[in-house]
């Protein structure tokens, strides 16, 4: 099997061209870059979500692994999409210091950054999900990792869920008899080695037992999809985010494969 790149060089209506730098130099990889993305309704952030949902299914179709590279986790939604529009219906294994289980009425901040995986398993307004055709998937086919920075009424939401939360410590004794969609939000990284983010968060694993934990993980599932969700362009003044997270993305599509 190859891999098959995309890149969403955006923060949700963001244009951020760094975030090229995540695929290896020499890897051919598609820009997907619609233009026109002004704010942050869900008909315009479709714009640059349907052609991911488009891309997955083409590439599964072809037999090749989609690796989907944006800026923000919402656009893991439509790399669902383009899986299940497939034919595939993938366990989801999501690394991330947050939760991004927030609601509207659980959000402290609004902050929509917060919100992709409850709208993954159908939680919250779900009108952008909608708009790349992504149907709900069952909590109990999620696993959250890490995830070490929740908000109050976050952390209840997924106490009462049938989400599954693990440590990245655990990951690497997972293995499923399904296809996973492998999501990474950077930020799982201890901050101190991915310090190029909006929202970093302290502690965490380092960028070495992630690379382990991940590619141990890989090598021994069947991975049918990998996205990224990438650092900040305009803080990574030293590059060394940008070299982290395509470190990190290197090994583990090479174990994917």
């Amino acid at each position: 099997m190859n891999a098959s790149w995309l890149v969403t060089p955006y923060f949700f209506d963001e244009y951020d061209a760094a975030l090229r730098r995540a695929v290896s130099p020499g890897v051919p990889f598609i820009n997907n870059d619609p233009g026109n993305v002004v704010g942050r309704s869900a008909a315009s952030l479709a714009r640059v979500h349907r052609p991911i949902a488009e891309f997955v299914v083409s590439a599964v179709k072809r037999n090749e692994l989609p690796i989907s590279i944006a800026g923000d986790c919402c656009a893991s939604l439509p790399v669902m999409a383009g899986l299940q529009q497939a034919g595939l219906d993938p366990a989801l294994v999501w690394l991330d210091a947050h939760g991004d289980f927030n609601t509207i009425e659980t959000s402290p901040s609004g902050f929509l950054g917060g919100m992709p995986l409850a709208m993954m398993v159908g939680r919250g307004d779900l009108s952008i999900p909608d708009q790349s055709g992504q149907s709900p998937v069952s909590e109990e086919d999620v696993w959250l990792i890490d995830a070490r920075d929740l908000d109050p009424l976050e952390e209840m939401a997924l106490q009462e869920s049938r989400v599954h939360r693990r440590a990245l410590a655990a990951l690497d004794g997972l293995t499923f008899d399904r296809p996973v969609h492998l999501h990474i939000d950077n930020d799982i990284v201890n901050a101190m080695e991915v310090p190029a983010n909006n929202y970093p968060v302290v502690g965490g694993p380092s960028l070495v037992d992630t690379i382990k934990q991940c590619s141990t993980f890989t090598s021994r599932n069947s991975i049918c999809a990998i996205s990224l969700s990438g650092w900040s362009g305009r803080l990574d003044h030293d590059d060394r985010t940008s070299r982290a997270c395509r470190s990190l993305l290197s090994y583990i599509v090479n174990a994917s494969l």
